[in-house]
């Protein structure tokens, strides 16, 4: 920040920065005296701009004349601000000017808001247009001292005629270079909208729209004429596939007539078979009769004795069924008499079990005898043996011996544990700490400003072993500043560029750290090579104590530490080590300081000094800038307290390896207590083991005799459980007994009903061959009869066959002629005469094929030859030809309709061309009159004509603008390469004055436009910009440039805008012009 006397002075300057009233009243107080007021401006010119807050202005009100305004100035005092109030105020956009793209941005520093005021001449009431600008980007417009929007300005300027857009009628300072860019084509515009008539560029626009509709409508014909043309290419292709479908077609057709007769041909030959069939029944039938008379007689002997079968056989069906039934039920008996023998077997067998078990319990029982009988022999042994407690309670004292021995030991081990536990907590706390800072403070405050840099910063700290040489991180990163309240003095004085530059001991470690990093990774980071002779202890050049009675207390390198290359590059490059920083009392006597003649660099308290000095007149130019808080050094280190901190992690890693070596001893003291007290707890157990076994036996015996009388008491009753099985056996055999009785009655019926069989069957085998006799005698008769029989019912069977096939093959036939079911042909398919409406159109078709079957199948053969002969041909090709025919005939009108588009529409094009072309013509002649005179004046050759590589396109038209500033060159288009800077000046500012006297524009602004001209030329066009924008018929013209030729020629219409800025300026309400003309005055008469 800039300390409070520096920021009061240039609040002096800002707030007096004003034009200069003095001469821009006189010369507007003149025309309005002898010129008859306003009458002079042209409609839309400005009368009068007031500004307030903004930009350089505190409050300042211009009064612009009728004619050329020029206004001068030193640079910075203000000029381009009147151009940038005259922009913005009427609606204009911040891209015009090139400066700032806020409008935020044009309100006076430390100000909230910013205002705009412009009066424009217009017949009948001028229009005063007021616009208030906030620094959030808000503005608030009035018209005439009503609000409105920006719309309702820009449509009023508009109406007015000016274009503040437009680079032929204002050209800002930063838009002068622009101007040569221009293509042809956009100078065309520019120049149509600032002098050609309203409705010039409206009819150029109008032609483009025109013409591009013309192209449209061109491409459309070329599609339809060229489509139309491929679809008759195409349909001629097709016609001969469409013959040949035709010709296919007629085959197939008739074969389709073959196919139908076929089947009314099968259909009559298969009805004539019919009748055939049904007349040879007939006659078998009258056959079969008259035979069947002669065998009468036997026949009706041997039915009365097949007669008498029938009975006689139903009744041998009977006895057998009445059989079987008794065999059923002497089978069921036997089953019952096999289930009680089988029942009887399951009593017995339960029995045996019973038996069984009693044995097993017996064996049982005199095995526990014998088992008590041992526990008591080995009992009487081991009461023997001596007393084991007292060893047991020896062993007892050193178990609890040897417990608190390991308690001991555990507590020892646990105090270790817990001191080496706080140990590592301490080291990691004071670990973190130091590594807290460059580890992740100050990276990530790297990546939050430059990416790539931190991305470079994470792949040298994993790849560091790859250099030979020292590599240091960004400096920012490995600068420690001693006291943070010094951190923006360093920070200020090392660029950003190199705070985040890596630096490096060799150059061959840069080289490959750059390529892996910039080249193979593609990033953006900056590296230094520290100088190969070390600078880092260079004295100062005078001893600071010598410089304390300014203030100064230290030189810049003792504020902070840093690695010896990276000092050493500091001080060879920023010489930190002869910089001083001084106090409050070094502010105070800055005036004093400054003379030092071994100062150039130095620091107050709150800014930053740069003292050269003239090398031709030795006089002192400073300057000074504010010194803003510090961003990426305030995180700083005690390096006395890293040092200590690194101290006290080795004494605690050394700590802990005196613990883990003490712990390592007292658990080889615990292992070995452990084996001990295994060894005794096993002693332990065995001697207890011996002293409970005479117990162990005790019980076992107890427990064996328990057993011995429960299996005692529990003895089976086998003499009880024989009683009862016998007398469940004799209950089974009562019940076999009355079973065998019903068995034998059913044998005794079953014999009987056999008996009775064999009766019957010795009859019915007589009458058989009585039958059989008589079959015999009568089967000459009946051989004849019987082929007869079967010759009837073959042609029965026959008759019915073809009849279900005829009526098959009528159904068929008439479902292939698409008849109706009532609808028949005539029997005779040859007498067409006895046809009448559709069916006689068949019977004709029917009568020029073949009559036979064979011949229709041998025509139908050929004919499907022939017919596949035509392969790839489908109904579709056909539909293709008439749908295409069709499209032909629709897009001959279409295009018939388009060309006559295309023709009434380019008889328009013409008539606009000519509203349009001729009056731009004319235009151009004017403005090219123009620019030639001109430049025939300042002996040079220029020319502006209307260019066009193809008159049908109208997009194309510009205006081409042709100079020549030598003798010995032809005429080169002006552009924004060929010419000088110079050169394009001076081309643009002539190219203005052309287009200034046809005068349709209210008014022109040009700001510094004589930059970079040489005096032969700014002179020349000075005289030219007075003598044209002075005369009568033509607009306002603002000039504004920041120094002018002596001794100029002026006129009496110019209005002179002169524009100071300094800390003895006047405020604008303090400013009296009758004073400063009577001073002016007596001056005048004093020389």
């Amino acid at each position: 920040m800039a300390d409070p006397a520096k920021r009061q002075r240039l609040s002096q300057v800002d707030s007096s920065a004003q034009t200069s009233s003095s001469a821009a009243s006189m010369f507007t107080a003149s025309q309005r005296d002898g010129a008859g007021g306003e009458s002079r401006f042209v409609e839309g010119s400005i009368v009068r701009i007031s500004m307030k807050n903004f930009l350089t202005y505190d409050s300042s009100v211009v009064y612009p004349g009728p004619h050329l305004n020029m206004i001068v100035g030193a640079n910075g005092t203000g000029k381009s601000s009147i151009v940038c109030a005259i922009c913005l105020g009427l609606a204009g956009k911040t891209a015009i000017l090139g400066r700032g793209d806020k409008v935020g941005l044009y309100v006076k520093r430390g100000c909230p808001k910013g205002f705009i005021e412009i009066e424009l001449y217009k017949r009948g009431g001028n229009v005063v247009i007021n616009r208030e600008i906030h620094v959030d980007n808000q503005s608030l417009w009035m018209l005439n001292g009503r609000h409105c929007n920006q719309k309702t300005v820009e449509e009023e300027v508009k109406a007015l005629h000016i274009q503040v857009s437009n680079l032929c009628q204002f050209l800002p300072q930063e838009k002068v270079g622009e101007f040569a860019k221009m293509s042809k084509i956009e100078l065309l515009e520019a120049t149509e909208k600032s002098v050609g008539p309203p409705e010039m560029y409206e009819y150029h626009c109008e032609l483009k729209n025109f013409r591009n509709k013309e192209r449209e409508l061109e491409n459309v014909v070329k599609e339809k004429a060229s489509f139309l043309e491929k679809a008759k290419q195409r349909n001629e292709r097709n016609k001969h596939d469409v013959n040949r479908y035709y010709e296919k077609k007629r085959h197939l057709d008739v074969i389709e007539l073959l196919e139908k007769k076929k089947p009314w041909v099968e259909y009559e030959t298969t009805l004539n078979e019919l009748k055939g069939v049904k007349r040879e029944r007939e006659e078998a039938k009258r056959q079969l009769s008259a035979l069947r008379q002669a065998q009468a007689p036997m026949l009706r002997k041997i039915q009365e004795i097949e007669n008498q079968l029938k009975p006689t056989e139903a009744q041998i069906k009977a006895k057998t069924a009445a059989i079987k039934e008794a065999s059923n039920k002497c089978k069921q008996k036997q089953d019952q008499l096999d289930r009680k023998h089988k029942e009887i077997d399951d009593i017995k067998q339960t029995l045996r079990l019973k038996q069984m078990e009693e044995e097993d319990h017996q064996k049982r029982i005199s095995n526990t005898r014998r088992t008590i009988d041992d526990l008591k022999a080995e009992l009487a042994k081991v009461g023997d043996q001596p007393d084991v407690t007292p060893r047991i309670n020896t062993i007892n004292v050193e178990l609890r011996r040897i417990q608190e021995e390991r308690a001991k030991i555990e507590g020892e081990k646990a105090d270790l544990r817990r001191e080496k536990d706080h140990l590592f907590a301490e080291s990691r706390s004071d670990e973190l700490h130091v590594n807290y800072v460059y580890s992740f403070l100050l990276p990530e405050k790297l990546r939050g400003r430059h990416k790539d840099t931190h991305t470079a910063l994470q792949w040298l700290r994993k790849n560091k072993e790859q250099f030979h040489g020292n590599v240091h991180e960004p400096m920012m990163l490995v600068i420690n500043v001693r006291d943070p309240r010094f951190a923006r003095y360093v920070e200020h004085h090392i660029s950003f560029h190199d705070l985040r530059a890596f630096v490096f001991q060799r150059k061959d470690d840069m080289e490959k750290f750059m390529t892996e990093v910039r080249d193979k990774m593609n990033l953006k980071v900056n590296s230094i090579s520290a100088p190969e002779e070390s600078c880092s202890k260079r004295p100062p050049s005078r001893n600071i104590e010598s410089l304390r009675r300014f203030g100064f207390f230290t030189y810049l390198r003792e504020m902070f530490d840093a690695p010896d290359e990276v000092m050493s590059y500091l001080c060879h490059q920023y010489r930190v080590h002869d910089v001083p920083v001084g106090n409050e009392q070094t502010k105070a006597m800055i005036k004093t300081v400054i003379e030092e003649p071994y100062l150039k660099v130095l620091y107050t308290t709150e800014e930053r000094y740069t003292v050269k000095r003239s090398f031709y007149s030795n006089k002192i130019s400073t300057s000074n800038s504010a010194v803003h808080p510090s961003q990426y050094l305030t995180i700083t280190v005690d390096t006395e307290e890293k040092r200590q901190l690194e101290q006290q992690i080795k004494a605690c890693e050394q700590k802990s390896r005196e613990i883990d070596e003490r712990l390592k001893a007292l658990q080889k003291d615990a292992t070995a207590l452990d084996r001990r007290d295994n060894e005794l707890l096993a002693e332990k157990k065995r001697l207890s083991e011996l002293k409970g076994k005479r117990r162990q036996l005790e019980q076992k015996i107890s427990t064996k005799q328990d057993s011995l009388r429960q299996m005692e008491q529990s003895v089976i009753d086998l003499k009880k459980i024989e009683e009862e099985t016998k007398e469940k056996i004799e209950a089974v055999n009562f019940q076999k007994v009355t079973i065998v009785k019903a068995f034998m009655a059913q044998m005794k019926l079953r014999a009987k009903l056999t008996m009775e069989k064999v009766y019957l069957a010795l009859e019915a085998v007589g009458l058989t061959a009585e039958k059989t006799k008589l079959e015999n005698d009568c089967r000459e008769g009946a051989s004849e009869l019987k082929a007869t029989d079967q010759k009837c019912n073959r042609l029965e069977v026959r008759k019915t066959e073809l009849t279900e096939q005829c009526k098959g093959l009528l159904k068929r036939a008439k479902s292939i002629c698409r008849m109706q079911s009532d609808e028949s042909l005539p029997e005779d398919l040859h007498n067409v005469s006895l046809c009448y409406g559709s069916c006689f159109l068949l019977m004709q078709a029917f009568d020029k094929l073949p009559n036979t079957l064979d011949e229709i199948d041998a025509m139908l053969n050929e004919e499907r030859s022939r017919a596949e002969c035509f392969t790839g041909l489908s109904e579709s090709v056909v539909d293709e030809y008439n749908r295409r025919e069709q499209e032909i005939k629709h897009l001959e009108k279409e295009l018939e309709d388009k060309s006559n588009a295309l023709n009434a529409y380019r008889q328009n094009i013409s008539e606009a061309k000519e509203r349009w072309l001729n009056p731009l013509k004319q235009l151009v002649e004017q403005i090219n009159d123009k620019f030639s005179d001109f430049f025939r004046s300042m002996q040079c050759a220029g020319e502006v004509d209307l260019h066009s590589e193809n008159e049908e396109e109208y997009d194309k038209y510009g205006i081409r603008i042709r100079v020549k500033f030598h003798s010995s060159t032809q005429l080169h288009e002006l552009t924004a390469h060929h010419q000088s800077g110079g050169e394009r000046s001076v081309s643009t500012m002539l190219y203005l004055m052309a287009l200034q006297e046809l005068n349709r524009c209210p008014f022109r602004v040009v700001d510094e436009i004589n930059q970079g001209m040489d005096p032969v030329n700014e002179r020349r066009v000075f005289d030219i910009v007075v003598r044209t924008a002075c005369k009568e018929t033509t607009s306002q013209y603002f000039f504004i440039t920041p120094k002018l030729l002596q001794n100029l020629q002026y006129a009496d219409e110019m209005t002179i805008l002169c524009v100071h800025n300094g800390a003895h300026m006047l405020p604008p309400n303090q400013w009296d012009e009758k004073t400063f003309i009577r001073r002016c005055l007596q001056r005048k008469a004093r020389a």
